[in-house]
């Protein structure tokens, strides 16, 4: 297993290369599909269902400037699968190259307890955590342009701005009594 480096290849001019992790790839296409549409600068998407990468394509794939780990509350495998993946990332993709997005915060099947573990985990890992909506167009376009936001200074295309100051920014918080019950 060979850890995936943030700065082991040049950047592209001009453009950015995201990679969106999910289990399911429900809401990954859809995603990917209105990320390409960017017409100010080139944005080059890689999808996987899970890290390790394989090794095979390793000198030909491009430099990836961020990464999104797309979690669905509903499924306890989409949890597990990005807990498991985030081993295979240097620690070098946590100073602001990293960001969780959740999707069906809202339904009511999503246990409490696994959004307390999302909300952790970010906050453990310095990492922003984008709640999403996956069922409607607007919710994949509000979407789209607040993982462009942080894809741009990610990829370095943003001047006086760094993809550490931005996660500091935008990083998630727990709060000290997080281990208490949400709603009493």
């Amino acid at each position: 297993m060979s850890l995936l480096k943030p700065f082991s290849k040049l950047p592209g001019l001009n453009s950015a290369n995201i990679l969106l992790v999910e289990s399911k790839e429900e809401f990954q296409q859809s995603l990917a599909d209105a990320l390409v549409q960017e017409t100010a600068f080139t944005v080059n998407v890689r999808l996987a269902k899970s890290l390790p990468l394989p090794m095979e394509n390793e000198e030909s794939r491009p430099r990836i400037d961020l990464v999104a780990f797309i979690i669905d509350l509903t499924s306890e495998l989409s949890f597990q699968s990005t807990e498991a993946s985030l081993k295979c990332l240097d620690p070098g993709y946590f100073l602001g190259k990293v960001c969780f997005m959740v999707t069906n915060a809202r339904n009511a099947a999503a246990p409490i307890e696994r959004l307390d573990a999302v909300r952790k985990l970010a906050a453990s890992l310095h990492c922003p955590l984008l709640f999403t909506e996956d069922q409607t167009p607007d919710g994949v376009t509000n979407a789209t342009e607040r993982l462009l936001t942080i894809l741009k200074v990610a990829a370095g295309l943003v001047p006086m701005a760094t993809a550490l100051y931005l996660s500091n920014l935008t990083r998630s918080t727990v709060s000290p009594d997080i281990d208490q019950p949400s709603f009493d």
